[in-house]
């Protein structure tokens, strides 16, 4: 793996960077993410602020990435602003105290905003390659994320070059920009095999300022152990779409589909395999985890376009060591492609994503704990929910041991609105939206999907607000939210401790 251009150390590649300028990582989850360089500009940082100097940088991904990137970085407070998403806790607690600035962002709408200059200039782009020709030609590693966009648009460039990942990775990408308006083109991907562009980024050898060596895993965790409830929202996921091709609203050979990240959305694509009325399936999604390699081992899933290899370190080595046997299965694709809301609208991707909390009218929070904490952002969700042929989110009824209910008036932040979602599921049961008014919503939600300790409550709020189009009460919306921050718990609230004139 020897390079033709300056091999630097990671502090020497770190000392490049000045202060105020603005970084496009490689990363799209912690898979493919820059490790080395950050992890020594964290350490500049550090030595910057202890000498009395200010030193911070703007940090630009492709979603979230690892311990090494945001974590370290955090940690040094070398961070100014960040977008488009994250999921560090000390990054998070930065953002939320205000002493970081975080744009959220649809992550389909990111390397078009690069291009556009939206976001400033780039000064850098620090991307982890397996490999790299001496034309410039880079072959990325298990993430494409926004990279190519960062290569192409940074001032300059330094390279990880990863050993840890083969440079027989050269194949499974498939590099491809559209044009900016007006001259852009309809993209011509029609099924998620369909290859459009190159499985290299190619730039000019002189923005490259030099190449750091490293042999690092990706920081990817492993998955939680699926439990009674991620199981039974699996199964109700599973059974709902099997219904829906008995009812003749999916085709028999079913449709792409597309799944968040986490414990939940592991169960629900497990529960997929699992059923026996289930077809084998496509996935065009952002991102391939563990059940995903499984799926693929097993044919239930046939094929997978994505954005970034998420596995376990177990589930990573199995893929390295089959490698051919994934190669005609699988393609790896920049997030402004997985993402784009001209293909999933035209391939008919079925959406499945989380949510923090669903009100009783169908509007989704996937981002902020009571209306203004920030946990991680809202990533590709809106991507595809706005433009799936079938959106559905799903979630535990309950949190904080039955505390909280996640189904509620009114959501406290809205991300997908009532518009955009179709399908609910919790553990206890689907609520199938489609076709329905907001009091014939409110009935299904709470019938089929709230807890039924918080079941009477919600009626109870149905009753009170029980005007309008959308029977809403102004004063009483959020009591929910208001009772858990007040005493930590939401259940049994006595709706006449609140106020509520309009329902007189």
């Amino acid at each position: 793996m020897a390079s033709p251009f300056a091999v630097l150390t990671a502090q020497e590649a770190a000392a490049l960077i000045h202060n105020g300028q603005n970084i496009g990582f490689s990363g799209f989850t912690a898979a493919g993410a820059a490790k080395a360089i950050p992890l020594a500009l964290a350490g500049r940082a550090e030595r910057e602020h202890q000498a009395g100097r200010p030193f911070q940088v703007g940090v630009l991904t492709g979603a979230s990435t690892g311990h090494s990137l945001d974590g370290a970085l955090a940690k040094a407070k070398a961070i100014s602003f960040r977008t488009p998403y994250q999921s560090d806790p000390g990054l998070r607690a930065q953002i939320n105290a205000g002493t970081v600035r975080f744009v959220d962002m649809h992550l389909s709408m990111l390397p078009q905003m690069v291009r556009y200059g939206s976001l400033g200039p780039l000064h850098w782009a620090v991307v982890e390659a397996c490999d790299i020709t001496a034309g410039g030609g880079i072959v990325l590693s298990t993430s494409v994320g926004a990279s190519p966009t960062f290569l192409n648009r940074a001032d300059k460039i330094l390279i990880e070059l990863n050993r840890r990942h083969a440079p027989n990775l050269l194949g499974m990408h498939d590099i491809f920009e559209p044009e900016d308006p007006p001259t852009r083109r309809e993209l011509p991907i029609y099924t998620a095999r369909d290859r459009v562009g190159s499985p290299i980024v190619v730039v000019p050898p002189s923005k490259i300022a030099g190449v750091v060596l490293t042999d690092l895993d990706d920081e990817c965790e492993g998955f939680g152990e699926r439990n009674a409830i991620t199981n039974q929202i699996g199964c109700n996921v599973s059974n709902f779409l099997v219904s829906e091709i008995h009812a003749g609203r999916l085709p028999e050979d079913f449709l792409p589909l597309q799944s968040g990240v986490g414990d939940i959305a592991n169960s629900v694509l497990a529960a997929l395999g699992e059923n026996p009325e289930m077809p084998a399936f496509e996935m065009y999604t952002e991102v391939v985890q563990d059940s995903v390699i499984s799926l693929l081992e097993a044919e239930r899933c046939l094929f997978a376009s994505t954005c970034a290899l998420t596995l376990s370190p177990q589930t990573s080595k199995r893929f390295a060591e089959n490698l051919e046997f994934f190669r005609p299965r699988m393609i790896l694709r920049p997030q402004e492609i997985t993402n784009h809301p001209e293909l999933v609208r035209r391939l008919g991707v079925i959406s499945m994503n989380t949510a923090i909390e669903i009100d009783i009218f169908g509007n989704v929070n996937s981002t902020h704990v009571l209306g203004r904490q920030m946990m991680n952002g809202i990533g590709g969700s809106g991507d595809f929910t706005r433009n799936a042929y079938m959106s559905i989110f799903s979630c535990p009824s309950t949190q904080k041991g039955g505390k909280i209910s996640t189904i509620v008036p009114l959501v406290s932040h809205t991300d997908h609105s009532e518009h955009s979602v179709q399908i609910v599921v919790t553990e206890h049961g689907v609520a199938d939206l489609r076709g329905r008014d907001p009091h014939e919503r409110a009935q299904l939600l709470i019938n089929n999907c709230a807890h039924p300790d918080y079941r009477e409550q919600l009626f109870m709020y149905l009753h009170l607000a029980k005007k309008g189009h959308t029977p809403q009460s102004l004063s009483l919306s959020l009591a929910m939210h208001r009772s858990f921050e007040n005493i930590g718990d939401m259940r049994n609230l006595n709706w006449s401790d609140w106020n509520h004139p309009e329902s007189q």
